[in-house]
């Protein structure tokens, strides 16, 4: 493929976002008022901004739970798209959008519930589904013999994509394939001219072997966001620790050091006695804003946004609670796919 596509940074302008809507023969059916209540919350804060795109078995069901909130005006921003569906992970099913400055390529990488863990033959199919009945137009491009989920991925939009070791290389993704192999495909299929490998960092109860998404974000002017650990008795201190050295030694494509802002690491919260992946990284960025995760904990919530808020200046902030979203082991980013124009 021409390297004149790229993978844009989040930032860039979009027209629209991705949610697969939860509904009762998902993992979320003990709890499933509770994160439609939060899926509308995201629906609401997107709508005013942008373009919304949800996948559903139940679209009728939706609409009457979205109407209930949205204005008409915020509805005429939602295109509802019927469709089996096995989970409601849109960042690592969705398609994954290049641009050339004037087209677009729609990459439709294979998603296998995260090397095998889960069903996702439904899921898999989403994106054929959603260009077959022209919801989304570009040039069509399948990818499905990679295994590759937005999730662990993230680009500058100069040509630089980060990811982790741990995720790429983790059993039931691309083998046999090298690492090599695996960054030249990245650079081949993204359009990229260099990969930057992330090797240490880990939020337990994290199904996806390390996303990046989880850990570090990229924003403008050469920053990278990424959780810190200050708590020494913590189970990730050591390991956030490293990765913080590590990105200490990351230097941009003309040389620089990154510009590096820690996000702080939200107390733990456990479910069932099981700790559950909080992070303040997986935040979504969308036009003209960024809704971000908020657990409850005021001071670390604030600080959160006060780093976010550094990071994308002139941006609304937009916090949504996320303690229901964390009990599937994801959170608001991890829910959502953004189309670029």
């Amino acid at each position: 493929m021409e390297n004149k596509f790229t993978l844009p940074p989040e930032w860039a302008e979009q027209e629209a976002l991705q949610l697969t809507w939860p509904h009762d023969a998902t993992d979320w059916r003990s709890y499933l008022d509770d994160i439609c209540a939060t899926y509308v919350e995201m629906a609401d804060a997107v709508t005013r901004h942008e373009r919304l795109i949800i996948v559903t078995p139940e679209p009728d069901a939706v609409e009457a739970q979205l109407k209930a909130r949205l204005t008409d005006c915020q509805m005429a921003n939602v295109t509802l798209h019927r469709c089996p569906t096995n989970d409601t992970w849109a960042r690592d099913h969705g398609f994954i959008t290049l641009t050339d400055g004037t087209s677009r390529r729609l990459l439709d990488f294979r998603f296998n519930g995260w090397g095998d863990k889960f069903p996702a033959d439904l899921d898999n199919a989403i994106n054929r589904s959603l260009y077959i009945n022209k919801v989304l137009t570009g040039e069509y491009v399948s990818r499905n013999d990679f295994v590759l989920e937005g999730g662990s991925i993230e680009s500058d939009g100069r040509g630089t994509v980060l990811t982790t070791s741990q995720c790429l290389l983790a059993p039931h993704r691309n083998q046999p394939l090298s690492r090599k192999e695996i960054e030249l495909r990245l650079k081949d299929y993204l359009g990229a001219r260099r990969i930057l490998w992330i090797d240490y960092g880990h939020l337990e109860g994290d199904d996806t072997d390390g996303h990046i998404d989880t850990l570090v974000r990229t924003a403008p002017g050469d920053t990278l966001l990424y959780v810190k650990c200050d708590d020494a008795g913590d189970s990730h201190y050591d390991d956030l620790r490293r990765m913080e050295e590590q990105l200490g030694t990351f230097t941009t494509a003309d040389g620089r050091p990154y510009r590096l802002l820690p996000l702080p690491m939200p107390r733990p919260i456990y479910d069932d006695g099981d700790r559950l992946p909080a992070t303040y990284a997986n935040f979504v960025i969308i036009n003209g804003a960024v809704i971000y995760p908020t657990y409850d904990q005021p001071d670390n919530d604030a600080e959160a946004a006060r780093v976010i808020g550094e990071a994308f200046p002139g941006r609304k902030l937009i916090g949504i609670d996320s303690r229901t979203v964390i009990r599937q082991h994801g959170s608001l980013h991890c829910c959502t796919m953004q189309i670029f124009r």
